[in-house]
């Protein structure tokens, strides 16, 4: 059992031989505990605590607990009703969950009756100090000394008395980064669950997050994250800002996904941050405050966010609130909010022949409960069309349940896609969740990235398939479930088939139609598309383009397909707003490194005849057919001989190439 860690429980037996060498020597001796454990043994014996000692305690007066309670209001509002989630999570396992202060005092305990009657002979009451200095190595005053999430187990605890308790506590932090106090899980040792520590955190990030969105209710918040379907999720990075850009704090989330912690972060402005002027932000959001931002970290990495102000200090940024033009329409407005429903299939037509036929083909088959497998690049609208059939059948009323296999963490998918029974998880006695299956009775269920769903899932999933009944974790109960099925792959599935990572069962069952969607590059309905896509951002005054942008449209291989250009087109028309036409001016420059990146893999000889064309040429007829989706491969391969050439040095390089810096950082970032 492997000794170091804040998350390990040790091996019992070698901390009572640290225990027999302390009790004999009065030194700790290395390697038996965990490393946590020796350092915080070494404090208490700092402090003169002597481990063979009782555990007495005379509680806080109650005028003082009172005075007390007072100070943590905020902490104690945002932490109860967490505090009342998680202990719904462990009823029944002889725990309890409590809540301290900064310094160690316990303010607040949720429980069942019969073992707070127990936790008070050990003294985790309401009143009592639980530092390290007063009580030894344990959960809570160990967190508050290390400042990182600790489990003390049993003998782990440096004062005798404590043996009997198991303990898992992580600190909370405030919204400016201060620490504001711990939550703790407290029970009879022989009731250690290894997750219950993973509980604790993320009820501590919910308390976080809740705290910070109290504090700055009145700021321009941002949250953000590389997957957009985590944003809303306890993995959203936040931030908050000043209406002139300048950082007022960022949640623990934002300093991982910007790789600065706070102190660094000070002093910083929305532009550095983010690779854009706040003022921007600002225009979308008296725009379209429902839609998503697409902003570039300074590492690079592109994050999908939602920013928010309160609408009276965004109407400061007009005059009186009433100038500003509004070209879109409240139908334009419905379209691109997060509730607008999806396209139905003749919306799908903007003129490209390919698209034209995949309709064609899934049009016959809708209603005749035929599985659908949409094959295509990532971003070529696999999602768009799998909801427009949807839409198109006779289950247009019932729900529409996306599930992303590639984005579900492993450990997770099969209780989303299956959900669970109460009593389903070790030493909890858990509420119990319908699963995704269940949620689309009646309706449609769409799998996308089927095929990066782990192997033992699939078996599970063609009995479902095959037997129309899905039996929740924990359950030896089915329930008949009523589905029409679409899948859909980046990934050739009959490869996968072959080195045995799919099952050739499920594929065959799947596999009823199959359809590609054409990527942007190869597709000759672009100025349609853009059309139906302006007219969707903007309503009936949408601005034009320019036969300039129209142009580098053509030309450009659109790596993120029909998903690209979506975002880049809502961008563009923020950038060109009261203007009636979008020029260069208003592209970001991330779209000029992808496009200065994409023309070093053009043959010089086609680069110089499309230089001198005055006709525009289309993208099929700048990239042979046989290598578009290799045009990316040989970009970076070029980028990676040149930084090689120059020793690693990235300016050197850039300068070689004609490109920026950040376009060689972020391609070649592994």
């Amino acid at each position: 059992m492997t000794k170091s860690g804040n998350g390990q429980t040790g091996d019992p037996n070698l901390v009572e031989k640290a225990h027999h060498a302390v009790r004999n020597s009065g030194a700790i001796p290395t390697g038996l505990l965990p490393s946590v454990v020796e350092l915080s043994w070494q404090r208490c014996l700092d402090f003169g605590l002597n481990c063979e000692h009782g555990s007495e305690y005379e509680p806080m007066r109650r005028d003082l607990l009172s005075e007390h309670i007072e100070k943590n209001r905020k902490l104690l509002s945002h932490a109860q009703p967490v505090m009342d989630m998680l202990y719904e999570q462990i009823v029944d396992t002889e725990n309890v969950v409590v809540l301290a202060n900064e310094s160690g005092y316990i303010l607040h305990s949720r429980g069942d009756a019969e073992f707070l009657k127990r936790a008070e002979r050990v003294a985790l009451t309401p009143g009592v100090e639980w530092s390290e200095s007063m009580r030894g190595t344990n959960a809570i005053g160990t967190a508050i000394a290390v400042g990182e999430p600790v489990v003390i187990h049993g003998n782990q605890h440096f004062l005798a008395a404590n043996h009997v308790l198991t303990c898992s506590a992580s600190p909370i932090f405030g919204p400016n980064g201060e620490l504001s106090g711990i939550l703790d899980v407290s029970g009879d040792h022989r009731s250690y669950n290894p997750h219950t520590l993973a509980l604790v955190r993320m009820s501590v990030q919910m308390i976080e997050n809740r705290m910070f969105g109290a504090a700055f209710a009145d700021a321009l918040t941002v949250r953000f994250h590389a997957r957009p379907e985590f944003i809303g999720t306890l993995c959203e990075g936040m931030a908050a800002f000043s209406e002139d850009g300048t950082l007022l704090s960022v949640n623990r989330n934002a300093c991982y996904q910007l790789g600065m912690n706070l102190g660094q972060l000070q002093g910083r402005n929305f532009a550095s941050l983010f690779g854009m002027p706040v003022a921007r932000v600002l225009d979308h959001l008296l725009v379209r405050p429902n839609d998503a931002l697409l902003l570039t970290l300074g590492n690079g990495m592109r994050v999908q966010a939602r920013a928010g102000l309160p609408g009276t200090r965004l109407r400061r940024h007009t005059r009186l609130g009433e100038e500003m033009p509004h070209r879109s329409s409240p139908a334009a407005t419905a379209a691109t909010s997060e509730s607008a429903p999806p396209c139905p299939l003749g919306q799908l037509l903007t003129g490209d022949p390919q698209v034209e036929a995949v309709v064609t083909k899934v049009r016959k088959v809708i209603g005749r409960d035929i599985p659908v497998l949409i094959q295509g690049e990532t971003g070529t609208g696999k999602e768009l069309l799998a909801n427009a059939i949807h839409r198109t059948s006779p289950r247009a009323t019932k729900p529409f349940v996306a599930v992303n296999c590639a984005a579900i963490p492993e450990g997770l998918i099969e209780s989303e896609l299956f959900g669970y029974e109460e009593g389903a998880f070790t030493g909890a006695r858990r509420k119990g969740q319908l699963g995704r299956i269940q949620q689309a009775d009646g309706g449609t269920l769409f799998l996308d990235e089927i095929g990066d769903m782990p192997l033992a899932l699939q078996a599970r999933l063609l009995r479902v398939l095959q037997e129309r009944v899905v039996i929740p974790l924990g359950s030896h109960k089915g329930y008949p479930v009523n589905i029409s099925v679409i899948c859909a792959t980046h990934r050739r599935l009959r490869e996968l088939v072959t080195s045995n990572l799919f099952r050739e069962d499920l594929y065959f069952r799947l596999n009823g139609l199959t359809v590609t969607l054409p990527p942007l590059r190869a597709r000759t309905d672009l100025e349609g598309l853009l059309g139906a896509m302006l007219r969707d951002i903007c309503g009936p005054h949408a601005p034009a383009i320019s036969p300039d942008v129209l142009d580098l449209f053509r030309r450009h291989p659109w790596p993120g397909n029909i998903r690209q250009l979506s975002n880049l087109m809502r961008t563009a028309t923020v950038m060109a707003e009261g203007e009636p036409c979008i020029d260069r001016q208003h592209l970001p420059d991330d779209f000029f490194e992808d496009f200065e990146a994409a023309a070093m893999a053009v043959p010089p000889a086609r680069a110089t005849v499309t230089a001198v064309s005055s006709a525009p040429t289309p993208a099929s007829a700048l990239v042979p057919e046989s290598s578009a989706g290799k045009l990316q491969d040989v970009a970076l391969q070029a980028m990676r001989d040149a930084v090689r050439r120059h020793d690693g040095n990235i300016s050197a390089a850039a300068r070689e190439l004609g490109v920026s810096r950040n376009t060689l950082y972020r391609k070649l970032k592994p």
